[in-house]
């Protein structure tokens, strides 16, 4: 049973909570959701796709449709006004909000570890200083990154990046990081990574038309699998990486920070279930 408490996009929420609705209400439709709501039935498509956010005035039809109790109806409104907010301090308001009513307790996501997922700079501006010290020239650092950035992002990934412990500043002013590799495979809460994951692959599809063939690879392949087979498919990623993160560390040197991306995603519905 899908609750609220397990979301950071209510539109996620909505999506999910759908799925399960029409299985068990077979009348439960896009169609039924915006008769109820006061919404055409193609923009409830749209909204549940992520591409489209409902109203301030539509979040109480939607709790009245959701059949939400007093805390999950307070957790989804801050959560519309969360993924709608234009500012970072609007974010930030939100979340902390979010924080409070999250009755999550395992693995309790701190808002600064949140914020680390949300800029794709911040994995980037870690590893350069992984790769070579650190002065303090924040105009450098910013040119250093692809696409490079403003110099008050990278003295904001510094900042964020001495307050989460991952980088430190020595006594001669340089700064260092404070272990070899950066994985998503910490015990984060998994819907902080979500936006992450979406930059990377975002900048994966740039980077056709950003870099040379010689400075990249990227390749696709298209096969049938049996579901079975899909614990000993990610095993055989997770190997990979653990692989690939030895080779990488088993060089002295370092002469460019590299992001990789391993997606493994369906093509097709369920081919072997009956109709």
């Amino acid at each position: 049973m899908v609750t609220i408490f397990d979301y950071l996009d209510y539109r996620e929420f909505l999506r999910d909570y759908y799925k399960e609705a029409k299985r068990n209400k077979p009348f439960f439709s896009y169609r039924f959701i915006g008769n109820r709501v006061g919404m055409d039935s193609s923009y409830v498509i749209k909204v549940l796709q992520g591409n489209l956010h409902i109203s301030a005035k539509k979040i109480n039809d939607f709790i009245k449709l959701l059949e939400l109790g007093e805390p999950e109806a307070e957790y989804f409104e801050t959560l519309v006004h969360f993924c709608r907010a234009k500012t970072e301090r609007q974010r930030k308001l939100c979340f902390d909000r979010l924080f409070s009513l999250s009755s999550v307790k395992a693995q309790r996501l701190e808002p600064h570890q949140y914020e680390f997922f949300q800029k794709w700079y911040y994995s980037a501006v870690w590893a350069i200083i992984n790769c070579t010290p650190f002065n303090g020239d924040f105009h450098a650092l910013a040119d250093a990154c692809m696409p490079a950035i403003t110099v008050w992002d990278a003295k904001r990934a510094v900042r964020l990046l001495t307050r989460l412990g991952l980088i430190v500043k020595e006594a001669d002013g340089t700064y260092r990081t404070t272990g070899q590799n950066l994985t998503t495979g910490w015990k984060w809460y998994s819907h902080a990574i979500e936006s992450n994951q979406r930059e990377m692959i975002r900048l994966a599809g740039e980077a056709i038309n950003r870099f040379a063939k010689e400075t990249r690879d990227i390749s696709t392949v298209t096969m049938g699998i049996d579901e079975k087979a899909l614990p000993e498919i990610r095993e055989h990623i997770r190997q990979f990486r653990s692989s690939l993160i030895k080779t990488v560390n088993s060089h002295a040197g370092t002469g460019r920070v590299y992001q990789l991306n391993i997606q493994l995603f369906p093509l097709s519905a369920d081919l072997e279930k009956k109709p």
